[in-house]
C-alpha cells in the first residue's frame, strides 16, 4: 500500500497536519509491526496509543488472566473482563478502537524456545513485562536479532524508560542492570505502584516507538521519572566491556 485511503486520512488527520509525521510518516506507521510483551500496567497505555496511532500490525503477548487487583492500573480492562485471558480481552478492546489494523493476541509466557518464533517479524519490541527473567530474555534476543528494544518499568513512585537500538552498536539492559543484581521480588505485587505512573511510562514507550519508526530517534536512552516531584532525568549510556550479553559480541 503506497497511499492512505480516505477513511485513514480522516482517522489520522491530526497526524497528517504535523510536519514530523505527514502522509509518508503515517504510511510508515501503517507498514510497521510492533510487538508488546506484557499487557498489564505498561502494556495497556502503550497498546492503546499504538493502536490509535495506526501501527499496522500489533502482536501482544501475555499469559495471565484479568484479576480485580489489575483494574487499579491496567486500563485496557473493565469489570466484565475479570477472569478472561489478558491477551484475548486486550484484543477485543483494541479492535473496538481501531478495526483497520492487524491485531495478534498471544497467550504465552516467553521462553528461550518460543521468543524467536513469536517476535521474529517485529520491527520494534516493547518490554512491558513485570519480571527480570523476561527482561533479560528480551534483551538477549533483541541484541542477537539486531532489533530495537524499548523497555519500561515502574514500581512504587519511580519509573524508568529505556531504548536500546541494536541495529547498531549499543549498550544493553544488562550493561545498566547486570544479571544477578536484581532482587526477584521487586515488582508491583510486593512494593505497590501509583497507577498514573504506569500510564506515563507506557505512553512514553509508545511515543518513543513512533519516533523510532518515523526516523526521529536513533541510539540508546535511559530516563527516570519521580512521580512525586515530576522530575524526569536522562542519562547517557555506555557499553560495559564485561557485559555477559553485549560485551561478548
Amino acid at each position: 500500500m503506497t497511499e492512505l485511503n480516505d477513511k485513514e486520512r480522516l482517522r489520522y488527520s491530526r497526524h497528517l497536519l504535523l510536519k514530523e509525521v505527514g502522509e509518508q510518516g503515517q504510511l510508515a506507521l501503517k507498514q510497521a509491526h510492533v510487538a508488546v510483551v506484557g499487557c498489564g500496567g505498561l502494556g495497556s497505555p502503550a497498546l492503546f496509543y499504538l493502536a490509535a496511532s495506526g501501527i499496522g500490525k500489533l502482536t501482544f503477548v501475555d499469559d495471565d488472566d484479568v484479576e480485580l487487583s489489575n483494574l487499579q492500573r491496567q486500563i485496557l480492562y473493565k469489570v466484565n473482563h475479570l477472569g478472561q485471558q489478558k491477551a484475548k480481552a486486550a484484543g477485543k478492546v483494541l479492535a473496538s478502537l481501531n478495526n483497520e489494523i492487524t491485531l495478534v493476541p498471544i497467550k504465552a509466557r516467553l521462553t528461550d524456545k518460543n521468543v524467536a518464533e513469536l517476535l521474529r517479524d517485529a520491527d520494534i519490541v516493547l518490554d512491558c513485562s513485570d519480571n527480570f527473567t523476561t527482561r533479560y530474555l528480551l534483551n538477549r534476543y533483541c541484541h542477537q536479532a539486531s532489533k530495537v528494544l524499548i523497555a519500561g518499568a515502574a514500581i512504587a513512585t519511580q519509573g524508568q524508560l529505556m531504548c536500546f537500538d541494536f541495529r547498531a552498536e549499543s549498550p544493553c539492559y544488562a550493561c545498566v542492570f547486570p544479571e544477578g543484581s536484581q532482587t526477584p521480588v521487586e515488582n508491583c505485587d510486593n512494593f505497590g505502584v501509583i497507577s498514573p505512573l504506569l500510564g506515563v511510562i507506557g505512553a512514553q514507550q509508545a511515543l518513543l516507538t513512533i519516533n523510532v519508526l518515523l526516523g526521529h530517534h536513533q541510539g540508546s536512552v535511559f530516563c527516570t521519572l519521580d512521580a512525586m516531584s515530576l522530575q524526569q532525568k536522562q542519562y547517557g549510556l555506555s557499553k560495559n566491556p564485561e557485559c555477559e550479553c553485549c560485551g561478548l559480541r
